[in-house]
C-alpha cells in the first residue's frame, strides 16, 4: 500500500481541481497546469479534497498510486507558488545571457551555446546566477538539469555549471616531485 496514495489532497480556497477520464486539471492564481493520467487509478474530487483509489492490486498499480499523488500535489503547489531552481556558472570567462526566448551560454568552446527556452518557463541571468522559474515542477527542474549538463562541474577546478546550493567535492591534482 502507498502511504502517499493514501493520503487525501487538501486544495487551496483559491484552486479548482478538475478530473474526467483520465485527464486532470488544476486552476489557480498563477495559470493551469493539465495532465493526463492512466485509469488505473481513479482520481476524485470530492468538496476541497482530492482522493484517488487503486484500481487493483498489482505492483504497478500500486507504484503508479503514490506517483500520481505526488503529481498532483504538485500541481496544486505550482499554480500557487512558482518552481524555481538556481544555476551557478562557475570559471574564468563563463557566462550567460537571456534575449528573447534563448539563453546563450558562454562556456570555454569555440562557439557560442544557444538553448531555446520552453515555454512556460522565466530564466534570469544576473552575473554568475541563472534563475530557472515556473509553475510545472517539471519542466523547471528537466529545463535546469538540462543547462546543467552542457558543462558539468569539474572536481579538480570547480568549472562548470553547478546548483547553488550543490557541493562539489574537490580532488587534490598531481603533486610535484
Amino acid at each position: 500500500m502507498s502511504r502517499i496514495g493514501k493520503q487525501i489532497i487538501e486544495i487551496p480556497a483559491q484552486t479548482t481541481v478538475t478530473a474526467k477520464s483520465g485527464s486532470v486539471s488544476v486552476r489557480g492564481p498563477l495559470g493551469e497546469l493539465t495532465r493526463d493520467f492512466k485509469n488505473v487509478v481513479t482520481i476524485a474530487v470530492e468538496g476541497n479534497e482530492v482522493k484517488l483509489i487503486p484500481g487493483d492490486t498489482t505492483i504497478d498499480t500500486k507504484a503508479l498510486w503514490g506517483t500520481y499523488a505526488a503529481h498532483i500535489v504538485n500541481m496544486i503547489a505550482g499554480v500557487n507558488r512558482v518552481y524555481e531552481k538556481k544555476l551557478m556558472i562557475e570559471g574564468i570567462g563563463f557566462r550567460s545571457e537571456v534575449s528573447g526566448q534563448k539563453l546563450t551560454l558562454a562556456l570555454g568552446f569555440s562557439h557560442p551555446v544557444i538553448v531555446s527556452i520552453p515555454s512556460g518557463i522565466k530564466v534570469t541571468a544576473e552575473k554568475n546566477l541563472i534563475t530557472i522559474a515556473g509553475i510545472d515542477k517539471e519542466a523547471v527542474g528537466q529545463f535546469a538539469a538540462n543547462v546543467r549538463a552542457l558543462k558539468k562541474p569539474e572536481p579538480y577546478k570547480g568549472k562548470g555549471i553547478r546548483y547553488h546550493d550543490e557541493i562539489i567535492r574537490r580532488k587534490q591534482g598531481k603533486k610535484t616531485a
